[in-house]
Formats: structure tokens, C-alpha cells, sequence
């Protein structure tokens, strides 16, 4: 299994980055093989400026945050912002991106440059909403629908955080219509799988009825006191039907807690 080694955080000194900057340290905690790779894109015409603002900030940072020992770094780039940001995460190989959202409470139509991103990137995304005050990452829910895991290895991941924080993975799933929850044959191979790649960090397996899944998927996150919500978009599936990635988005504008994408 590969650890995460490279944090990539897009990053425009809003108090919205900040706290996805303050997340990843938090999330590095004093592992020095971590590095924190800060991109920000603008016009040309502002990288000079930006490039003395940030290396402040980092500074600054660093004297904030003594216990991270790893290095930050940072890039700047000029053109559209999730191109270059998965560009850049592809060319340095880097392990997972944590970035900040505003959200938006408007209808599913709406696109903020997190939703886009979290939708294109075929890498893990956490998702820090502004409103994040504390880090922890005691409980965190992954969400499955009724469909078969399709690349179980992406729950590496998952395992990774589970062991760096000593974390319970509870698995929840919104029953939204009629049929059989919990024991087909697709339900029996995915617990198969939850307990081969989530080791002794897999909790137990909730079926909750809810013709609505992002408020049967918020309801839990509340009643349990949920760190980190977590979800396996279907949009670049292989092995089945890819879906339009409606859920991913909505939760990506609406969540009020730390979203984690594994892609």
C-alpha cells in the first residue's frame, strides 16, 4: 500500500484555502515525509505579488504550526484552475488534494471550481468546508449504494487515514426504494471487500431507509457525530455504468463536515 507522501493544496490566500492549508498540517501532524505543495493560479500579471504574499504566509505558517516538520512548497500557474491543478497532480505525483469550498446551498445546478474539480480528478479530494473549526478524525462513514465496490483497491486510501488516526469506519447505506438491503450477493461481496481492505477499522455496516440519500447521508453524519464523510464516485467507474455523479456533487455544495472523494 502507498502511503500519502504529497499534499497537494490550491491556495489564494481566501480564508477558504487557509482552512484547507490548516487541515493538511493537521493531517501531516509531525510526519516529516510529508510535503505540502501549495498551488495557486492566476493571471501572469499577479505572480510576482503572489509569490511574496505566499512564501509570507507559509512562513508564517510555520511558525504556527512547529510540530509539522515537513516541507512546504508551492507553484504558481496561470490559466484554468482545475486543469492545472490536475496537471500538477499528475506530473508530481501527488497523493491526494485537500481543498477548500465556500459550498453553495443553491440547487443542484449550481458549479463551484470544487464540485467541477472533485467530478474530473481520478485521484482522493477532501473537501474542507470553510466553516471547518477542528481537526479530528475519529469516525469517519463511507457511503455505498447498492452497486458492487468497482475498484476495491481505492479503499487503500481509506485504510491509510483509518491507521494514521486509529479511526472507526462506519459504512452506511440509504435504503431510497424498494428491495433488498443487506443480503444479496452483491451486498455479501462488498462486505467481503470492506473487511479484507479496512482491516480491524471497519466498524459495522448501517442500511437506513430515506427516500432522500443526501439527507439520510446528513442525518447519520449529525446522529453520529461523523469526522469525515467519505464516497466512492461512480462517474469514472470501469468495471460499471458510470453515473453523471449528481451525489458526489451534492455533497461535495451541501456538506458541513470534511468530504473525503477516493477516485
Amino acid at each position: 500500500m502507498k502511503d500519502i507522501t504529497k499534499i497537494i493544496v490550491p491556495f489564494d490566500l481566501s480564508t477558504t484555502t487557509e482552512s484547507a492549508l490548516q487541515y493538511a498540517i493537521n493531517f501531516a501532524d509531525n510526519d516529516k515525509s510529508i510535503e505540502i505543495l501549495l498551488i495557486h493560479v492566476s493571471e501572469k500579471s499577479e505572480e510576482d505579488s503572489y509569490e511574496k504574499k505566499i512564501e509570507h504566509k507559509v512562513e508564517k505558517i510555520k511558525d504556527e504550526y512547529p510540530k509539522y516538520k515537513g516541507a512546504i512548497n508551492w507553484v504558481l500557474k496561470s490559466g484554468d484552475l482545475t486543469k492545472n491543478i490536475l496537471r500538477t497532480q499528475k506530473e508530481l505525483k501527488a497523493d491526494i488534494i485537500i481543498m477548500g469550498t465556500k459550498g453553495s446551498q443553491e440547487e443542484e445546478m449550481a458549479v463551484t471550481n470544487t464540485s467541477k474539480l472533485v467530478l474530473e480528478a481520478d485521484c482522493p479530494v477532501i473537501v474542507i468546508p470553510e466553516s471547518t473549526k477542528e481537526f479530528g478524525i475519529k469516525k469517519i462513514a463511507l457511503v455505498l449504494g447498492k452497486n458492487e465496490i468497482d475498484d476495491a483497491s481505492v479503499l487503500e486510501t481509506l485504510l491509510d487515514i483509518a491507521r494514521r488516526f486509529h479511526s472507526e469506519v462506519h459504512v452506511l447505506t440509504i435504503c431510497n426504494e424498494e428491495g433488498t438491503y443487506g443480503y444479496s450477493e452483491v451486498d455479501e461481496k462488498n462486505e467481503n471487500i470492506l473487511e479484507y481492505y479496512l482491516e480491524n477499522f471497519y466498524s459495522h455496516h448501517t442500511f437506513q431507509e430515506n427516500t432522500d440519500i443526501e439527507k439520510g447521508i446528513f442525518d447519520y453524519i449529525n446522529d453520529k457525530e461523523i469526522d469525515l464523510l467519505t464516497i466512492l464516485p461512480r462517474n469514472h467507474a470501469k468495471n460499471n455504468k458510470p453515473s453523471q455523479g449528481r451525489l458526489t456533487k451534492l455533497l461535495t455544495l451541501h456538506t458541513e463536515v470534511p468530504l473525503l472523494t477516493i477516485d
